[in-house]
């Protein structure tokens, strides 16, 4: 699958899934957090903890993402043949 053809599956997940939809939405607030932290120039020791901690959580639902665009895109696959 191409990039443009996974991005069309998110595309179509985001608007008929509701966990797919939770979860980018989980990853997105994730990602502002991360960026409000990495506008600061010094973090404390707490902070810093909790940067490593959205990364990896960022990370998860990355990969929890692409897993149901694949299993979706497999679906359609199969529907097709």
């Amino acid at each position: 699958m191409n990039a443009a053809d996974a991005q069309e599956v998110k595309n179509l997940l985001l608007q008929s899934d509701d966990h797919f939809r939770h979860l980018f939405r989980q990853h997105h607030e994730l990602d502002d957090r991360l960026h409000e932290l990495s506008d600061k120039h010094y973090l404390s020791t707490s902070e810093q903890l909790e940067e490593v901690t959205l990364k990896k959580r960022k990370l998860a639902l990355k990969d929890e993402m692409e897993r149901l665009a694949r299993e979706h895109s497999g679906q359609q696959h199969s529907r097709a043949s």
